[in-house]
């Protein structure tokens, strides 16, 4: 008892919201990553010890005052899934998030959404020493400050209430979808030919085999190394945002394939993937499962921010940062809320307000840059030559080209030697 009084009303209330929703946050934040599938029994105790648990200093994860007292968010849960830009096997901070995807738990109905930030998206991602908010692209924040000011920077730009994690590499899911016997996917030849050049590092990574798929278009059964490989393609129509959806797709199909599994494959599961995580649940927490996991759905998916722009004209905008803006921020969090607490009369904080109109001011793009969408929900982007017009809305760029403007850079373990000329 003596400790609770110590406690900080924050901390008693997000004590409280932790063990109000364990089950449904436990059961989907490790369901999601299929790093583990608990069908109950005590076996499962020895195997947790296998995993890396991180004791979270509550006090280093923000949220705004008005998500605090949101009474319809309060019957959600919120997990941060991150998959970390790591070639060594490191779980901690000093790498970027590669994948950030929020699982969001409808408590009473068991459905479960997920949005993927898009990692070059344009936030505010923490403060200086003098005070003053620091803007950047959102992998950077798990970068500077691991998981508290990664799931601080989602808050806080989001108004959301994340107060868990979970963390994987490239091997942990590699493994799971090897030991559960692979995936099916529908490809197009185009992104099979850029699966067998992401394969040649992937494998080299992980120390696992793989056979270069036929460049043939249609259903291929995928292994570990080569599901990993076609998450992380962004160089087909729709570039990075369409690698999310790719990476949501693959989480989707890992889940479905779990389920169907039997005891001892999962088994085999817990003991290879476990020590490839790294979470801020507890043993307890997880323990709890049991069978109901079974219960919990994917019910629908998306990416963020659905407004932005991207290409040529930002890069030059922003002195070389080729970044993702959210036109603007406030209208997107206002359409995430909605997709992901529909039955909610969201009205944006003060604090929203306040990024979204500083990050019109440093890029010189708000609401009179919206234009068609594209085919993958963005703003059409525009070509170095459209950068002419002092206003971005002159622009007679067609939206379909924008997969052709995208400057960001992932080559990074990218090997094109093979690619036809």
């Amino acid at each position: 008892m003596a400790k609770e009084k110590n406690l900080t009303d924050r901390q008693k209330r997000i004590r409280r919201r932790r063990r109000k929703s364990t089950m449904s946050r436990v059961v989907f934040a490790l369901e999601i990553i299929i790093l583990v599938v608990l069908m109950g029994g005590l076996f499962v105790y020895a195997k947790l010890g296998n995993m890396n648990y991180e004791d979270l200093n509550f006090e280093n994860v923000d949220v705004n005052q008005s998500v605090e007292e949101n009474q319809v968010m309060k019957g959600y849960t919120s997990i941060a899934l991150v998959g970390l830009d790591s070639r060594e096997g490191e779980l901690d901070g000093d790498v970027n998030s590669d994948t950030m995807i929020i699982a969001s738990i409808n408590n009473d109905t068991k459905k479960v959404k997920l949005v993927s930030i898009y990692r070059d998206t344009y936030l505010r991602v923490g403060s200086n020493s003098d005070g003053e908010n620091v803007y950047n692209k959102a992998n950077s924040a798990f970068c500077t400050g691991g998981p508290e000011k990664m799931m601080t920077m989602m808050n806080k730009n989001l108004d959301l209430n994340i107060v868990d994690y979970v963390t994987v590499d490239f091997k942990g899911v590699a493994e799971a979808v090897e030991l559960l016997g692979g995936i099916d996917v529908d490809l197009k030849e185009e992104e099979i030919e850029h699966l067998n050049n992401y394969c040649v590092e992937t494998s080299e990574v992980t120390g696992m085999d793989y056979t270069p798929l036929k460049k043939v278009a249609g259903v291929h059964h995928l292994n570990g190394v080569q599901t990993v490989a076609y998450a992380r393609i962004r160089y087909t129509a729709g570039n990075d945002f369409r690698r999310a959806a790719r990476q949501r797709e693959v989480i989707y199909k890992i889940v479905e394939k779990a389920k169907n599994s039997s005891i001892s494959t999962l088994s085999k599961v817990l003991d290879k993937v476990f020590p490839l995580i790294k979470t801020s649940l507890t043993k307890p927490e997880i323990l709890q499962m049991g069978m109901s996991m079974l219960s919990y759905d994917i019910e629908d998916q998306t990416g963020f921010p659905f407004d932005h722009l991207y290409g040529g004209v930002v890069e030059d905008a922003m002195d070389g940062l080729d970044c993702v803006l959210p036109i603007t921020l406030e209208s997107n969090v206002i359409k995430l809320h909605e997709f992901l607490y529909p039955e909610d009369s969201y009205v944006p904080s003060d604090e929203v307000k306040t990024y979204s109109q500083k990050i019109i001011e440093i890029s010189g793009f708000g609401e009179e840059s919206r234009l068609d969408h594209s085919e993958d929900g963005s703003l059409a982007a525009y070509h170095e030559s459209d950068t002419e017009s002092a206003n971005p809305a002159e622009s007679s760029a067609d939206p379909q080209e924008e997969s052709q403007t995208d400057v960001t850079d992932d080559t990074q373990g990218y090997d094109d030697s093979s690619l036809e000329q």
